[in-house]
């Protein structure tokens, strides 16, 4: 189902739009989550702390393709908004190309330093080998990362965010009934896990080509176009690149915090692993929003519907907001609760892991409005064809908090509470800056500068 996101009442038509999206990441965190719950409740709190590392880069190594498919599908929005179906053609040519191309080097590069990881990542000896095994093989499903990402990307783009759920509720299925077989049946340990990810990835990847090669006319004429102009490629390349430096810093950002966490030993690496995942999977809703509100901002934008743009500002904005603090009560509660699920609370020598992870969420999730008022002003840029302020915003937020953790946590007194307490610090103080550019620069935002064709 296509959706045309100019027409209809603003906050419904975003909601509509958003709850696929929503669903299909909290899916995706699901069997991310099941294979967290499975390597720690059955192999361990070495393996944990392993695959939670590993977790964190993949993170980072992915987000630099979801960087690109996001930039790239801006401009598609912008196109379907304009009804240029010519242009739409020529950008999904150029982009596939471009970002097919930086997938293949990414993949190389991955594998060829996969020994330099654990210095860089400062993980421990007792850890590393359980890492090196999983990363060996999960490095094989970033080329089915690119595909599910770029044709999602597209799909959305074009108003139609069913498909990708679809076909992620596959994967996501496949993944958890791949993982119990593998980890449990054939006792393959943290490797094992790793190909119930790689194999659910080409699932959900080539079913999503397949998909929307075999639907979408415009897309297969796309990819039969030939000739690739030029100015596609900048254009495409002027979002991309922008988009994917947000990316690809605000993870790069995590990772730095990663090898700050794993300098405190496992416990601390197997409290941080099991608590992340529950942090993404509390704020992922609102980060689709945001998405969600930069392609009905895009869309609107290519139509020059101003008033509406504004509209949906006030509503997405409320949104966020409602929902965050909803969360942040949840979170708040049942801290402990979840995280009984990723370890045995009976075995004594892991209620450390408990606690640490509890402490944890009680103070990033007082905070989840902080995130949700950021992922929209991300959308918001990058709808508007400014992703450099997006850019700017993350740099300014992981900066802030990658600065602090580091100060902080070198303090004894304070030791590693300082580095959970670095991250709303910084979420806190992008909003701030980012509400301020809008402010200033608000008339200017909307001078529809974007070519006409």
């Amino acid at each position: 189902m296509n959706r045309d996101l100019t027409q209809g009442p603003v906050v419904r038509t975003m909601l509509l739009f958003a709850v696929p999206m929503i669903l299909g990441n909290l899916l995706q965190q699901c069997y991310n989550i099941a294979d967290t719950m499975i390597v720690g409740k059955y192999l361990g709190q070495n393996a944990l702390a392993a695959v939670g590392s590993a977790f964190t880069l993949m993170t980072f190594l992915t987000s630099i393709l979801l960087g690109l498919c996001m930039g790239s599908g801006a401009v598609f929005s912008i196109r379907f908004g304009q009804k240029d179906e010519e242009g739409l053609r020529e950008s999904v040519a150029a982009s596939f190309v471009l970002i097919a191309s930086l997938a293949v080097l990414l993949n190389g590069a991955a594998f060829l330093l996969l020994d330099q990881i654990r210095f860089f990542l400062r993980v421990p000896q007792q850890v590393w080998g359980i890492m090196r095994e999983y990363l060996a093989v999960i490095f094989c499903g970033i080329a089915a990362s690119f595909l599910y990402n770029y044709f999602a990307s597209l799909l959305r783009a074009i108003g139609n965010s069913v498909a990708p759920l679809v076909f992620l509720a596959l994967s996501a299925a496949l993944n958890i009934g791949l993982d119990f077989w593998f980890v449990l049946g054939f006792r393959w340990g943290a490797a094992g896990a790793a190909l119930a990810t790689v194999i659910a990835q080409y699932v959900s990847g080539l079913g999503m080509m397949g998909y929307a090669l075999a639907k979408y006319p415009q897309i297969r004429a796309g990819f039969r176009f030939c000739r690739i102009e030029r100015s596609r490629v900048r254009e495409i390349a002027g979002f991309s690149v922008l988009t994917c430096v947000q990316q690809s810093v605000m993870n790069l950002g995590i990772l730095l915090v990663q090898g700050l966490v794993n300098s405190f030993g496992p416990v601390i690496m197997a409290a941080f692993a099991a608590a992340v995942k529950i942090d993404a999977f509390a704020y992922m809703p609102v980060q689709d929003f945001g998405n969600a509100f930069s392609t009905f901002i895009a869309q609107n934008y290519g139509a020059k519907k101003k008033e509406r743009i504004q509209a949906g500002l006030r509503g997405a904005a409320l949104t966020a907001i409602v929902f965050s603090a909803a969360v942040s009560c949840g979170v708040w509660i049942f801290a402990r609760p979840l995280m009984g699920l990723f370890v045995d609370t009976r075995d004594p020598q892991v209620l450390s892991v408990v606690g640490e992870g509890v402490r944890y969420l009680h103070i990033e999730g007082a905070f989840y409005f902080g995130i949700g008022c950021l992922f929209l002003l991300y959308g918001l840029y990058r709808a508007l064809g400014k992703p450099g302020m997006s850019v700017v915003l993350t740099i300014f937020s992981l900066g802030t908090r990658v600065a602090l953790a580091y100060a902080l946590s070198a303090i004894p007194a304070i030791g590693v509470v300082g580095i959970w307490w670095s991250v709303p610090i910084g979420w806190l103080l992008a909003d701030a800056a980012g509400l301020v550019y809008y402010l200033r620069r608000k008339d200017r935002l909307f001078s529809w500068d974007f070519p006409d064709r």
